[in-house]
């Protein structure tokens, strides 16, 4: 697909990406994650309609998150903002069979989309729970990585205490018309080093930390 390798070629030139993680990309069908109508925009460096205003993130956004959350083998990662399911995929193939993924959503619909979409790639270490991610999993805590893949204030409290110490965090940060990609590392004091990786856009993220209840 001459997307696919444009897209490919357009990364090796611009950015740092490891083996792990194009592979990873190679391997997870975009195109299973959109509408069927859109398959030909599957790489297209842009981000495309789900439902209910919800979106897919460009593919380039997808592995500049996946990039910085520096994962490894048999990692338990979180993720508030389950959408389609196809960041969580692309961790789900790289922390591999020993690892998990807990993912949340709270619009029903697109749990059911994302439940059938990750059938479909035969993935089978991602759980999908319906509750308000921004308050994190309490009793699967504590995590190596945490990805929030919708804009927010700020990091919740709640979700940095559920981080390890030496654990990442990633997430737009700011208000519902602009945000800033942070990455913040957990100290052993359990502060935050904060990292800014650039201006973004994400639909905001639902719950009692985000912008919409």
């Amino acid at each position: 697909m001459i997307q696919k390798i444009g897209l490919l070629d357009f990364w090796k030139q611009n950015f740092g990406f490891r083996p792990e993680e194009i592979k990873a990309f190679k391997e997870v069908k975009r195109e299973y994650f959109i509408p069927k109508q859109l398959k030909n925009a599957a790489y297209q460096d842009v981000p495309l309609p789900l439902l209910r205003g919800k979106t897919i993130s460009q593919p380039t956004t997808v592995m500049i998150m996946t990039h910085a959350l520096e994962l490894k083998p048999d990692e338990k990662v979180f993720e508030v903002g389950t959408g389609s399911g196809y960041q969580a995929a692309i961790i789900a193939k790289i922390v591999g069979q020993t690892g998990k993924v807990l993912t949340t959503e709270v619009i029903p619909e697109l749990i059911q989309l994302a439940k059938q979409n990750l059938k479909r790639t035969g993935i089978r270490n991602v759980f999908i729970l319906e509750e308000d991610g921004s308050r994190g999993i309490p009793s699967e805590a504590p995590f190596d990585k945490i990805i929030i893949t919708a804009a927010c204030r700020e990091f919740p409290k709640e979700l940095v205490n559920q981080l390890k110490p030496n654990g990442i965090i990633i997430g737009p940060v700011g208000n519902v018309q602009e945000q800033e990609m942070v990455r913040g590392t957990k100290g052993s004091n359990g502060h935050l080093e904060l990292e800014f990786l650039g201006p973004f856009l994400f639909t905001p993220m639902y719950g009692r930390y985000g912008f919409e209840v």
